[in-house]
């Protein structure tokens, strides 16, 4: 029995979920662009350090990933489904770039 795939969320939806406390976003760009945008509340893990073991989602979150343009985070997700993680897990739909073209904000990173 295989675990679950990743799903996709468009913008609208994780604001939505954002806003309500519900989601644990992890960001899997490196550290250069991190710091130029970043989406409030996001977590680093860049994907040439990523380690399966360090995600965790907080109890009653939806666990999200995003990268640049949703690249990154397709195999950030594989990694950990295949390291066996097997709760719901989403991606975010064209990553930041996606986010700030539909008029999402971001702020810099430090």
């Amino acid at each position: 029995m295989t675990g679950p795939a990743a799903s996709f969320v468009d913008p609208g939806t994780l604001a939505g979920w954002m806003a309500t406390n519900l989601v644990t976003l992890i960001d899997v760009r490196e550290p250069h662009e991190f710091a130029e945008a970043r989406i409030a509340g996001s977590t680093l893990v860049p994907l040439s350090q990523f380690d399966p073991a360090d995600i965790l989602a907080a109890p009653g979150t939806r666990l999200v990933i995003h990268c640049r343009s949703g690249v990154r985070c397709g195999a950030a997700a594989e990694r950990l489904l295949a390291s066996g993680f097997d709760q719901p897990m989403w991606r975010l739909e064209g990553g930041i770039i996606n986010w700030i073209h539909a008029g999402r904000p971001t702020e810099r990173g430090d």
